[in-house]
């Protein structure tokens, strides 16, 4: 499953230099962070939706597109999915009340 990962965070880092007229992930990166957030805010919206419609298919789809502009975000930050798997790996076994009281942001 991360090898997938892996594969679509290293195309995604391709195109951060790619021209945007040719490439829609180039095309948000030249617009910034306003523009990937935006795109987030507007799937996450649209994963609840489908939640709430109670379609998995729909669920499976708009999830994908959620993780996939996720992505978008963290190579903008030049975070990558292993960065997130080490960070949840960090939480594994804690309870989520704990892990939460114990972050100084």
């Amino acid at each position: 499953m991360s090898e997938i990962l892996q594969r679509v965070a290293a195309t995604i880092e391709s195109r951060k230099g790619a021209d945007p007229a040719s490439s829609y992930v180039a095309k948000l990166f030249s617009k910034g962070n306003d523009a990937i957030l935006k795109k987030i805010g507007e799937e996450a919206t649209e994963l609840v939706m489908a939640a709430k419609d109670g379609e998995a298919d729909k669920v499976r789809y708009e999830c994908a597109d959620l993780w996939f502009h996720s992505m978008v975000l963290l190579a903008q930050f030049g975070l990558t999915p292993d960065d997130i798997i080490a960070e949840l790996g960090r939480r594994e076994g804690v309870s989520g009340l704990v892990e939460k009281a114990a972050r100084t942001e």
